[in-house]
C-alpha cells in the first residue's frame, strides 16, 4: 500500500487559501488529472478524470470540510482504498498546506504518484499566490 505526502508554504492568509480550496468546482484547477468535479447530495462529488494512458472516467467520491480545523478529507469507494486529506496551518503570516494520500494501487514511494502529488502542491501555490496579488 502507498502513503504520500507532499507541502508547500504559500504567500496568502490561512483563510483564503483554505476557502479556495475547500470550494469543490475548484478541484480540477489543482489537482491535474481531475477535469470536472460537481456537487452531489451530502457528501458526494460526481467527478471525471483523465488516466496517464488518455483514457477518460467518470465516478463518485466523498468530500468533507471540517473548517474548524481547516482539513479537507475526500475518496472514493472501490479496490484502490484511495483516499486523501488536505490540511491548511497559520506559519509566519503566510499558510503551510499540507496534501497526504493512501492508496493501496501502488507501493510506498511510487515516484510516478509521489510527483504528482508535488505538482499538485506546486499548482496550489502558484494559484492562490497568483490570485492573492491580483486580488
Amino acid at each position: 500500500m502507498g502513503d504520500f505526502q507532499a507541502n508547500a508554504t504559500v504567500d496568502a492568509s490561512e483563510d483564503a487559501l483554505f476557502d479556495y480550496l475547500s470550494e469543490v468546482s475548484n478541484l480540477p484547477h489543482y489537482f491535474a488529472r481531475l477535469t470536472s468535479a460537481t456537487p452531489g447530495e451530502g457528501e458526494e462529488v460526481h467527478t471525471t478524470a483523465r488516466m496517464p494512458d488518455g483514457k477518460q472516467v467518470e465516478g463518485s467520491a466523498w468530500f468533507r470540510v471540517d473548517t474548524g480545523v481547516r482539513r479537507i478529507e475526500w475518496g472514493s469507494e472501490g479496490a484502490n482504498d484511495y483516499h486523501g486529506s488536505l490540511e491548511v496551518h497559520e506559519t509566519g503570516g503566510n499558510a503551510d498546506v499540507r496534501v497526504s494520500v493512501h492508496t493501496t494501487r501502488v507501493a510506498d514511494g511510487d515516484s510516478e504518484v509521489q510527483k504528482g502529488l508535488e505538482e499538485t502542491v506546486a499548482t496550489i501555490k502558484r494559484i492562490v499566490e497568483q490570485r492573492h496579488v491580483n486580488s
